[in-house]
């Protein structure tokens, strides 16, 4: 497929940028909540405006009251979230958790909340300091008629505020996914402020006890719901991760036309330019590696993993670079709070450690291609 968006995705684009610039701008969202110490960090009068939009639905059946679209319309809002730092659950939710529910029972009770954006959702995966989901150790042991959940997870984004969790767990027979919910007896949520003023959470998991029906799928057998679920949010996160490397250079090109050194306008100096171009080229690079990895996504390619790592890996560079570039650009003054660049240096370094860093995608890489 063309590198390009066709044209009932370019409208979807024109429609999220215009409506994320206007309602998910930084001062609106992102600068409000953190002022005001949210419990949440995000702003549930947007998530329903999402639900609205049809933006929760973009990933659900139709047959289950969703629009039945693919990962590719689910990036293009992705990367206007990242364009904008808009605080939402959309990849947990939207993205994660309807990609582990959907073809399950559980659909039937928890897609509607999320198609209205009522419904907020986690996945409680990680355990240790990096994302290393083939080391799951929490365990789910055999108990009457369900399973007795015991351990901890952390970096569970939106977990303070989750009405669900989707977590992975290690049973006798193998790993295996559920479905548990905030309230669950036994389960203890630390809420966590990362370093871009999102809210994570630590869970406790003391003999939680879930019935057979929390199970996703078959036990034993959640690594293939698993790799479906990781695919997906990390194909979107490289998204996000692209649209904070445009609105990072937005910010900085406009900064490069306005600032004056020494009687001259600082984008007129030659190194400031190729800087510049340097790294226009380098997030059109990193969008196009988002959009393949997503369209093979959707057509259900065997080689989807391999170009998902690619995307996530790469977009994570080039976000790093743009952050950093827009910085030093800046000069002082692109340390301060009045300004919003450090503020997408902040969103960077969050999620280039979700679902897994450059480093651990790059040796994913590496693996799939058989070194």
């Amino acid at each position: 497929m063309p590198l390009y968006l066709n044209d009932d995705q370019t409208m979807l684009q024109d429609t999220a940028r215009t409506f994320l610039a206007e309602e998910g701008s930084i001062q609106k969202q992102l600068r409000k909540y953190r002022d005001m110490n949210c419990k949440d960090g995000f702003g549930h009068a947007l998530w329903r405006q999402f639900g609205e939009m049809g933006f929760t639905g973009i990933l659900v059946a139709e047959e289950d009251g969703g629009l039945g679209l693919g990962h590719v319309e689910a990036g293009i809002v992705l990367e206007e979230i990242g364009r904008n730092l808009t605080p939402s659950p959309f990849l947990t939710t939207a993205i994660g958790a309807v990609e582990a529910l959907r073809e399950t029972p559980h659909r039937q009770r928890w897609l509607p909340g999320i198609l209205s954006g009522e419904t907020v959702a986690a996945l409680a995966i990680d355990e240790g300091a990096k994302h290393r989901p083939e080391g799951i150790a929490l365990t789910a042991e055999r108990c009457g008629n369900g399973f007795r959940l015991s351990g901890a997870k952390q970096f569970v984004v939106q977990g303070a505020s989750a009405d669900l969790f989707v977590v992975a767990a290690k049973a006798e027979e193998g790993p295996t996914l559920f479905v548990v919910e905030k309230d669950a007896g036994g389960l203890e949520v630390e809420g966590v402020r990362l370093a871009d003023s999102s809210i994570a959470a630590r869970l406790t998991f003391e003999g939680v006890e879930v019935d057979a029906d929390a199970v996703i799928g078959d036990v034993g057998q959640g690594g293939a719901v698993l790799d479906r679920v990781l695919n997906g949010v990390r194909a979107g996160a490289a998204s996000e991760m692209v649209g904070v490397a445009s609105g990072s250079m937005a910010l900085t090109v406009d900064y490069l036309r306005q600032r004056k050194q020494f009687g001259k306008l600082i984008g007129e100096f030659q190194a400031l330019q190729h800087r510049a171009a340097h790294l226009y080229s380098e997030v059109e690079i990193a969008r196009a590696a988002a959009l393949k990895a997503q369209q093979l996504l959707d057509e259900g390619s065997d080689e989807a993993e391999l170009f998902v790592s690619v995307a996530k890996a790469k977009a994570g560079m080039v976000s790093t670079l743009a952050v950093q570039e827009g910085v030093q650009m800046h000069g002082g003054v692109g340390m301060t709070d009045e300004y919003d660049i450090g503020l997408y240096m902040k969103r960077d370094r969050v999620l280039n450690e979700l679902f897994g860093d450059v480093n651990y995608h790059a040796e994913r890489v590496a693996r799939l291609r058989g070194y």
